[in-house]
């Protein structure tokens, strides 16, 4: 492809990604395509010579919109925010044409530098404590990972070289695997799954432990935890404290588990993957109260701040243990401006990275925080007047704390009638939600995800809840 033929290519593109999204109201949400759809509108081979753009761009309604679930419609109810919007999309062209792979300063100054001082803009818009900054002075700083999963693997392994370390200066008899097999991690039942992957990815053992009738885990449960485990002979070393649950978005007591982790010496990590964005907002920043006992802290900008994903950004305190957990320092990778700021590479698990900060210049700069606030703000309003809806009609019930986003809700009576309705409603295809379960009661998730969702799209989604709704209640047995 010349750089005419690019140029015409990149055009009609953009033409279509804005057409796609500005009319995405009027697509399906849900696809309705059976596995192994695609197979027959493919050839078996790849074509031996070049085929025209044009015929690529046709391809595209044909082959592959059949098959999408429209994240970005404001009828897309599920999951939480996949954030996106046209400054990060430019920005990921630009990535893309630089096409630079940063995992060393110098092997592009640009794509490093950058990362460090939107790290810092981002934690200040957060209100972090200056601890977690590079421009504090001290040892903190802020990376981007690629998702919260990975950031939380991360600060596992660096708070696991870090115990390994100590334990071995009180008994240098004992071995790494040795302490390995006494080590203990803890976080809430309620917990990402993503967490207690990392205990098994990291090799250690993870404590899911109860929380309150909130669904919050509490600092005497994680003490007495803690306490349990030292009277076994078992070496407790790191916590993850969640605000914002995937299943209800409750909000741990981090003040309370802050102080017990600090008290107990064990490094304390802040998962708040989708309800970090809130805390660009000053009313929402009580949630994250005890954040400076925190030794990492992370959230994702690609899930309700406007950033395609994937931009996970994350803090540490001190991330030279991070640092020393992997690090592996071949000759080819060596610079003479070693140490003068970040490699990357040894904050991380991969070798290579993008140039992921690009999208958080972009949209910083296009947004500003005034508007990125103003967005926040309509999504956590629409969720109160979907909450508000439910509660004026009497079959409904809310069944967790609305706070940001999220409504936790379901239809009163039993596990199987919700069942139904969530199979209802996606199968009807015009909204999409996904369920959850807290102590056996299942119940409905509504997400407000959309950056074109209006108070008019939850009205009308809740309006198509209600019609599934009664034509499940009226093929019930007791039904009149």
């Amino acid at each position: 492809m010349d750089p005419n033929g690019f140029k015409d290519f990149a055009g009609e593109m953009a033409n279509f990604i804005t057409n796609y999204l500005e009319n995405i109201r009027e697509r399906r949400v849900l696809p309705i395509v059976e596995p192994g759809y695609m197979k027959p509108l493919l050839p078996t081979e790849a074509p031996q010579s070049p085929e025209n753009w044009e015929d690529v761009m046709t391809d595209i309604e044909r082959v592959i919109m059949p098959g999408i679930t429209h994240w970005q419609s404001p009828k897309f109810h599920a999951y939480f925010p996949t954030a996106q919007s046209y400054p990060a999309i430019v920005a990921d062209m630009l990535s893309g044409a630089i096409a630079c792979i940063g995992f060393t300063w110098i092997a592009s100054p640009a794509c490093t530098e950058l990362e460090v001082i939107m790290l810092d803009w981002l934690g200040k818009m957060l209100d972090l404590p200056s601890a977690f900054l590079s421009s504090s002075g001290g040892k903190g700083g802020g990376v981007i990972q690629g998702t919260a999963s990975e950031a939380t693997l991360v600060a596992l392994l660096g708070a696991k070289a870090k115990m390994i370390n100590r334990v071995k200066e009180e008994h240098p008899e004992w071995t790494a695997n040795e302490i390995v097999g006494k080590l203990v991690a803890y976080a809430s039942c309620q917990a990402h799954s993503s967490v207690e992957r990392a205990g098994i990815l990291g090799g250690v053992q993870f404590r899911l432990l109860d929380v309150d009738q909130k669904y919050k885990l509490r600092g005497d449960t994680l003490a007495d935890a803690i306490r349990e485990d030292r009277e076994k002979g078992l070496i407790p070393f790191y916590v993850v404290a969640t605000l914002g649950t995937t299943c209800s978005c409750a909000f741990d007591n981090l003040e309370e588990i802050g102080a017990v982790s600090n008290r107990e010496q064990v490094w304390l990590h802040v998962d708040a993957a989708y309800a970090g964005s809130a805390f660009i907002c000053p009313e929402f920043r009580y949630l994250m109260k005890g954040v400076e006992r925190a030794d990492s802290f992370n959230f994702n900008p690609h899930k309700w701040m406007l950033i395609n994903f994937d931009c996970s950004a994350m803090w540490l305190k001190d991330p030279s243990h991070v640092v020393n957990a992997f690090n592996v320092d071949p000759l080819y990778l060596k610079h003479d401006a070693h140490g003068s700021l970040p490699d990357y590479r040894h904050w991380q698990i991969p070798l290579g990275r993008r140039f992921r900060a690009l999208k958080l210049w972009f949209v910083l700069r296009l947004y500003g925080v005034q508007n990125l606030q103003k967005y926040i703000r309509s999504h956590v309003a629409q969720a109160h007047e979907f909450e508000a809806l439910v509660l004026e009609d009497p079959r409904f019930e809310v069944v967790a704390e609305v706070v940001v986003g999220l409504v936790c809700f379901r239809l009163k009576g039993s596990n199987d009638v919700n069942e139904a309705l969530l199979k209802r409603i996606n199968g009807a295809g015009n909204i999409h939600l996904v369920p959850s379960k807290i102590s056996d009661v299942y119940f409905l998730r509504f997400a407000v995800c959309s950056r074109f969702s209006e108070s008019s799209d939850i009205q009308s989604s809740w309006k198509e809840i209600k019609l599934r709704a009664e034509e499940v209640l009226a093929e019930q047995p007791n039904s009149k």
